[in-house]
């Protein structure tokens, strides 16, 4: 087979809100959902610890996370690669 194999893996993108842990770093994941009553549309957001090894992105950054084996406790994502750096203040 010469055609490349398609990941079973789910993808996610959001905003690295915490970075203070060792290889671990807190991505919230914004969607955004119409609500089934009100038909407005809303924003859900979650949160995933997501693995770091070398511990290159920081606060603020936009990051792609995968999803992996469980690699502790609450940990079931890996970082994959910087979508945005964050912006200077």
């Amino acid at each position: 087979m010469t055609e490349a194999k398609t990941s079973l893996k789910r993808t996610l993108v959001g905003k690295v809100v915490s970075d203070k842990r060792a290889k671990t770093i807190t991505v919230l994941v914004e969607r955004r959902v119409k609500h089934p009553i009100y038909d407005k549309i809303v924003v859900k957001s979650s949160k995933y610890h997501a693995h770091d090894e070398n511990g290159e992105y920081k606060l603020g950054d936009t990051v792609e996370i995968t999803e992996s084996r469980p690699l502790s406790k609450t940990k079931n994502w890996v970082a994959t690669r910087l979508v945005q750096k964050a912006a200077l203040v």
